[in-house]
C-alpha cells in the first residue's frame, strides 16, 4: 500500500473525540475509588469521635479543604497531561498555592508559642502514623488515576504520574482528615504534606514506567 493510500484510509475512518473525554474518564476513576477509601477509613480507622463538634472548628475545615484544593488542582493539570499536546498552563500553581499558605500558618503559629509547646504541636500524638495512613486512604484512587491514565495518551508520564499522585495523596488526606485528631498547623504542614508528597513522588517514578506508549 502507497504512503497517501494509507493516508487516505486512516483519515476516512476518522471519528471525532469528545472534548471532556480525558477528564470524563478520569472523573469517573476518582469517583470509582472513592468509595473504595471511604471503606477503609470506616473499616480500619472509623470517624473521629467529636465530628459534628469539630465541624464548627476552623482548622477542621483547613485540615479538609487544603489538601481537597490541591486535589483539584491536581485534577486539572492531570487531565491536561493526559492530553498530547495541551499545555500545563498555570494549574500546577493549584496545588502549590495550598502547601504555601500551611507552611505561612504553621511558621506563625510556631513563632508565635513559647519554644517548649512547639514539639507537642508538631508532633502531635500520631505523626507516627499519618503518612501512612493518607498512602493508604489515596492507594484506590492512585491506582484507578493510573488505569485511567493508560487508555488516554500522556506525552510526559512522569509528570503526569506525578498529578495523578497529587490527586490520590490531596483525596486521600481529606478522607483522613474525618478520622484524625490532630488540628494544629505544625502538625498538618509536616505530616499530612508528607502524606500527600509520598504518592506524588511515587507517581513520579512509576509514571514512565506504566503510562509510556
Amino acid at each position: 500500500m502507497k504512503t497517501d493510500d494509507l493516508v487516505s484510509l486512516l483519515a476516512a475512518g476518522e471519528v471525532a473525540v469528545p472534548r471532556r473525554s480525558a477528564s470524563g474518564r478520569i472523573g469517573l476513576a476518582v469517583l470509582a475509588a472513592l468509595p473504595v477509601s471511604f471503606v477503609i477509613l470506616f473499616g480500619e480507622y472509623g470517624l473521629r469521635p467529636d465530628l459534628v463538634q469539630a465541624m464548627f472548628w476552623p482548622m477542621f475545615w483547613v485540615k479538609v479543604l487544603f489538601p481537597l484544593c490541591i486535589a483539584a488542582a491536581a485534577f486539572v493539570t492531570v487531565q491536561r497531561l493526559a492530553r498530547p499536546g495541551v499545555r500545563m498552563r498555570h494549574a500546577w500553581w493549584g496545588g502549590v498555592l495550598p502547601v504555601l499558605g500551611i507552611w505561612g500558618l504553621a511558621a506563625f503559629v510556631w513563632f508565635s508559642v513559647p519554644i517548649e509547646e512547639r514539639m507537642p504541636l508538631l508532633m502531635g500524638q500520631s505523626w507516627r502514623i499519618c503518612a501512612l495512613s493518607i498512602g493508604f486512604m489515596a492507594l484506590p484512587v492512585f491506582a484507578a488515576t493510573f488505569v485511567a491514565l493508560r487508555g488516554l495518551a500522556p506525552t510526559r508520564p512522569a509528570l503526569a504520574g506525578a498529578a495523578a499522585g497529587a490527586l490520590a495523596g490531596g483525596v486521600g488526606a481529606s478522607v483522613y482528615a474525618l478520622h484524625c485528631m490532630e488540628l494544629t498547623a505544625p502538625f498538618l504542614a509536616v505530616w499530612y504534606v508528607s502524606g500527600i508528597a509520598v504518592p506524588v513522588l511515587l507517581g513520579a517514578v512509576l509514571g514512565p514506567r506504566l503510562l509510556r506508549w
